[in-house]
């Protein structure tokens, strides 16, 4: 998975990738949904300051009880909303709608100061993420 751009809001993500090895994108979603729902309540139950550990847990552990397919805690959300992208317009559309998500939330004004998306990779500055590859049309 080629990550290009990120946004974690409070309630959803956004994350524009391009699959490398002929991988069907909708099974790297899942592979990646599984591992950072196993990370993120690893990272809770672990955490002895998370004040909010019972609520969650016991949230996460309600939610997975609604489905068959889960047996201990539902983090995401099961269903995705994956667009794919034909061009490199869509792709730049796309890009700026993710980065631009905090600012049109009313998070910050300017898109590279909300610190959990890729936008701060766009002008050149590091970002969180070590390997984000910024698209660049040409």
């Amino acid at each position: 998975m080629v990550i290009h751009a990120w946004c974690i809001m409070s309630n959803h993500v956004h994350l524009v990738f391009r699959s490398i090895g002929g991988q069907n994108p909708e099974l790297l979603i899942g592979d990646l949904k599984r591992f950072t729902s196993k990370s993120i309540v690893k990272s809770i139950q672990e955490n002895p300051r998370e004040s909010r550990k019972e609520i969650l847990l016991d949230f996460f552990k309600k939610e997975a009880e609604k489905s068959s397919n889960v047996t201990h805690y539902q983090f995401w959300r099961h269903d995705n909303n994956p667009i794919e992208l034909w061009s490199n317009k869509v792709i730049q559309q796309k890009i700026d709608y993710v980065n631009n998500n905090p600012v049109a939330e009313g998070l910050v004004y300017k898109a590279e100061d909300y610190v959990y998306s890729s936008a701060i990779d766009y002008p050149g500055e590091k970002g969180l993420i070590d390997d984000v590859v910024v698209f660049r049309m040409f």
